[in-house]
Formats: C-alpha cells, structure tokens, sequence
C-alpha cells in the first residue's frame, strides 16, 4: 500500500487536529494513523499522521505546496513530508564489536527492516567477509589521528556516491566531528551501554562489576556535537544478580544493545521519530 507520512510541529493552539483532518478528508484521503502530543511545558504540540495514497485527490508533488498554503500557514508549522514507496538508505559504521552489525544485517536480510544498506564501513577489516556474504559492499577505511580528516572526508564522498539517507553507528569507536555531524542532522544514530557517565572507558562492564550494579542497559540516540548526549530514541535494561561474572554482563549488556539499536533503527525508519530541543517525541 503506498501511503504517505506527515510530521507536524508547531505552537500548541485550537483548531490542528481538526484542520489536518479535514484537509485530508477534503481530499478523499483515508487515515491510517493519527497521533498527536502536547508539550505542555513550552507549549508545542506535535503530530504524526499517515494516510492512503491510492485514492488521494492530490498528486504527491501537489500535496507539499497546497498543504502549506491551507494549513501550515494557518498555524505557523514545521512539517515533513514522506513517502513510504522509496525505502531510505542506510548506512553502517562498525569497529570491531560485531553483534550490532549482525543482528541489523539479519532483521534485513529477513525483511524486519524496510531499508536499503548500500554499504558498510569499518576502520577495521574484520567483518568484511561476514557483511559481503549479504551482498553488501564493504569499505576498509583506517583511522588514525594524523589521518582522520581526510578518512572522514572519503567517508562522506562514499556516503554521497550511494546517496545515503542515514548512518548507523553499530559500536563504531570513533567520535565523529562536527562537520561531520553537520552534514546528517539528527540522521545518525548511535548505540552505548547506559553507564555513562558512570562508568567510562574501554572495559564498563567490568567497572560496573566491581561496584555491584544491580542494572544494566542500552541508549539509542541521534548523534550530536556533544559526545552521547543527543536526542534519546530509546532505552531498555536488563537486571543482574550476585552470581553474574563480568562476562555475563558482556553478554547481557550487548544482548540490550542489538535489541534497543533495532528499535530505534525501525522507529526512525517508520518516521516516528521527532527530535526537538535534544528530546524526542517517538509516535508508538
């Protein structure tokens, strides 16, 4: 079914869901979802709701402009506009940490995630058999201090060459810069365990360990300039005991993470995703 996508933010005021309703009736439009929240504390509200296409009045390139002209204006709004009919463009960056980038590539493979994965980059070759056994291309780019500008600057013309809608970050170590970043506003999402800030460094769980936390958990989030602290898409936790070793919190915590990444990856996939003042509104 091709459907099309309305993301709407804008000062809350009388009369939005009403107007969005009846412009789409107008037009013979039949409504699959609706949804709408008001942030009370700053007085915003925001509105995700889709509709069928087959029967719609407008062509899709009409929808945009008379949409502003009606309805946007009216109220001063935000809005996107999507369309389900062209799956988006994933990209993946890993490291060495591979079972992020398994579990994406088997919810693809199985067809759990309606996307298009033109490529996988790594600054280690490690996964390179395992990601070109999907079919997927695999590009080995180092990264060293005295070359991350320029390996940035390929990665980009590689990101630009597939014509990529987004970036996932599957445990990829390496912070990314502000250029970098500039070039895919809240269009990078990025995986960590939730110790943070607790428990920095290259071994959390084994730091969690000896100070006998009793929870463990994942954070999904759009990448900003300041490091894992953007727009949260989802959380999840899992409780530990006594008895568990460091490995098993490994294990735990890396279980939470593909599970959480997932989420999040299908959530911004679904547009259901509206990032505003580094918080999100996810539409369930």
């Amino acid at each position: 079914m091709k459907k099309a996508i309305l993301i709407i933010q804008c000062k809350d005021q009388k009369g939005i869901v009403a107007r969005v309703s009846d412009f789409l009736f107008s037009y013979h439009g039949n409504i699959l979802e609706i949804d709408q929240h008001v942030d009370q504390e700053i007085g915003m509200f925001f509105m995700r709701v889709s509709w069928e296409l087959d029967s719609f009045a407008l062509k899709k390139e009409e929808i945009e402009p008379v949409f502003e002209a009606k309805v946007a204006k009216v109220f001063d709004m935000e809005f996107d506009l999507f369309f389900n009919y062209r799956k988006p463009r994933m990209a993946i960056f890993v490291s060495k940490l591979s079972h992020c980038l398994i579990d994406i590539l088997s919810r693809y493979y199985s067809g759990q995630f309606e996307v298009e994965i033109p490529l996988v980059i790594s600054n280690h070759p490690d996964h390179k058999k395992v990601v070109e056994a999907f079919g997927i291309p695999f590009h080995y780019l180092p990264v060293e201090k005295a070359n991350k500008e320029d390996a940035e600057e390929r990665q980009l013309e590689l990101l630009n060459e597939h014509r990529v809608d987004f970036v996932v970050l599957a445990r990829y170590m390496q912070i990314l810069s502000g250029e970098f970043i500039r070039n895919y506003p809240n269009k990078i999402i990025n995986i960590h365990h939730s110790f943070l800030p607790a428990f920095v460094g290259a071994k959390p769980y084994h730091a969690a360990y000896e100070r006998g936390v009793k929870i463990i958990g994942a954070t999904a989030h759009y990448v900003t300039e300041e490091l894992d602290a953007g727009p949260i898409i989802e959380q999840e936790i899992a409780r530990v005991r006594h008895h568990n070793s460091p490995a098993d919190l490994v294990q735990i915590g890396q279980d939470v993470e593909k599970v959480v990444l997932s989420k999040a990856i299908k959530y911004h996939l679904e547009r259901k995703v509206l990032a505003y003042r580094n918080k999100t509104v996810i539409f369930y």
